[in-house]
């Protein structure tokens, strides 16, 4: 069996950048520059746990649990969920998925949600199948650009 292990990344290292980055062009198509500053500023924020899962001592996957308080209770977010093309097939998004899981529901009474593209069939399938149900609302955005 691989050796495969999740980890938040709580201490800046450079090399998490670049890996980074080759995830996030794998996730869409129009990816931002990840820099140094936007990992250091993650790890000193108490609202973003960024975890990595590595397989064979090599990073295979992301993902992103965002948290904040609101008048109707604590939500947290699931983001970025990806797995290295390289490293498909061996059910490391569930278990990244499963692990945001469990790290949410160990903090107490919260609210998990996540978007997902219609468009990432394995995706929904996953978010279904680990017990995510789909919410009737619309999804809003609106981009700005320095």
């Amino acid at each position: 069996m691989e050796k495969m292990k999740i980890f938040e990344v709580k201490e800046f290292d450079p090399a998490y950048v670049s890996i980074i980055n080759e995830l996030l062009s794998q996730l869409t198509s129009s990816p931002v520059p990840f820099t140094d500053t936007d990992l250091q500023t993650m790890i000193a924020s108490g609202s973003s746990h960024l975890f990595l899962i590595s397989c064979e001592d090599e990073i295979a996957g992301m993902l992103t649990v965002g948290s904040y308080k609101t008048p109707t209770g604590q939500k947290y977010w699931i983001e970025d969920v990806v797995v290295d093309q390289r490293f498909r097939g061996k059910a490391l998004g569930y278990k990244l998925v499963d692990h945001a899981i469990r790290y949410v529901e160990s903090l107490g009474n919260s609210i998990l949600m996540l978007t997902s593209s219609p468009a990432r069939v394995a995706a929904n399938q996953l978010y279904r199948s680990v017990g995510f149900e789909p919410k009737e609302t619309n999804v809003y955005k609106m981009t700005f650009k320095k």
